[in-house]
């Protein structure tokens, strides 16, 4: 019997929803892209502004910032990938804010992120405190080579 896979996705820029849809296709899963009530503008991301939006929802870890859109049956899938930018050093609120929706209990859930030099241990760490009681698997940067599909499909077996 294969699992049923999800790949849902925070992207801000598009780096991380190309990563998704590769991840999509090699493991044969379904895409949800966790879309912001409130879109996020290049002054929002300007992380080097420190009353942008984004740095102020990053220094407040009770944001929750609103997702648009239905949300997804998590019921119907045997594993989740769970897929963000890396936002000073740990995954977007918007990624709390979605995952805070469901029960988690024994859900598996695979992290995976896009950035430009920041590790993604940051965020493992904060989503297994987030989300205790879901079966979380070792997560990866993606850089869009080979070897990430094959970890995307190792990973799923584990």
């Amino acid at each position: 019997m294969s699992k049923r896979v999800l790949v849902a996705y925070f992207s801000a820029s598009g780096v991380t929803g190309r990563a998704a849809q590769a991840l999509a296709r090699a493991v044969g899963g379904d895409l949800y892209e966790i879309v912001p009530e409130q879109p996020y503008t290049d002054a929002d991301l300007n992380w080097m502004d420190k009353g942008s939006r984004s740095t102020r929802e990053m220094k407040d870890p009770a944001c929750r910032p609103a997702i648009s859109g239905p949300a997804v049956d998590l019921g119907q899938y045997d594993a989740v990938f769970v897929g963000f930018p890396i936002w000073w050093y740990v995954e977007p609120r918007i990624v709390d804010t979605f995952l805070e929706q469901y029960e988690l209990r024994g859900k598996t859930l695979i992290p995976f992120a896009t950035s430009g030099g920041t590790g993604i241990g940051g965020a493992e760490k904060s989503l297994k405190a987030l989300c205790p009681e879901a079966d979380w698997r070792r997560g990866r940067l993606l850089n869009g080579s080979g070897a990430d599909e094959d970890w995307a499909r190792r990973v799923l077996k584990d």
